[in-house]
């Protein structure tokens, strides 16, 4: 767990995120144990490891609003969330005093087939800009080494480097240059892809400071 300010933010594993204040935000919880009630959950996308709708009913209340996409809120359609609200990039949503910028995330070169990228633009699948007691909490989702990362400005980012699907550590690295982030965090790595040696590898190379969180 990694304090900035009044926040506490927890790494659960592979792109699962919790940042507590006095709300509690979700990002793609898979495989977790359960924890607190979420007032706000996040998921990014559809797949598997990002919409877990097991995973999601360890948190999930009758008090929750979910962002997501058109495809993950059919999986998601069976929970008994307050709300869930579909979003796409260049999107900002208000839930009382916490702003959520929804962002693109998307491969330019990880491809799954010749021309097939694992992420397509076109998808509309999402990352996220968390506003919330006066910082700015950034999760890429799964992305690569994307122009619209030069708009970005944020205090922490949590950022995929395993490869594969996402971006390398190398890649990661150069995205905290334009980003412009004073804390990040490594994500996406130990679970399906990627490992420690990744993590440690972001950290040596990325222009900010790097906290490597022990999954919870």
């Amino acid at each position: 767990m990694f304090e900035y300010g009044d926040l506490k933010i927890s790494w659960l594993g592979h792109d699962g995120f919790k940042i507590e204040n006095a709300k509690t935000v979700y990002i793609d919880p898979y495989e977790i144990k359960g924890g607190v009630e979420a007032d706000i959950l996040l998921i990014s996308h559809d797949h598997f490891d990002h919409c877990s709708p097991e995973d999601v009913e360890k948190i999930i209340s009758k008090k929750t609003t979910i962002i997501t996409t058109a495809e993950s809120k059919r999986k998601l359609s069976k929970t008994k969330a307050k709300d869930i609200l579909v979003a796409k990039p260049g999107q900002k949503i208000l839930i009382d005093d916490v702003s959520i910028e929804t962002v693109p995330t998307y491969n330019l070169n990880k491809f799954r087939s010749p021309g097939l990228p694992f992420h397509p633009k076109q998808n509309e699948r999402l990352g996220f800009i968390i506003t919330i007691s006066g910082a700015r909490i950034y999760h890429a989702g799964d992305t690569d080494l994307i122009p619209e990362m030069e708009r970005l400005s944020v205090d922490v980012a949590c950022l995929p480097v395993s490869g594969t699907y996402v971006m390398t550590a190398e890649e990661a690295a150069e995205s905290t240059n334009r980003i412009r982030a004073k804390v990040a965090i490594p994500m996406h790595y130990g679970s399906i892809v990627g490992d420690d040696g990744d993590a440690e590898r972001f950290k040596r190379l990325a222009s900010c400071e790097v906290r490597v969180l022990s999954k919870e």
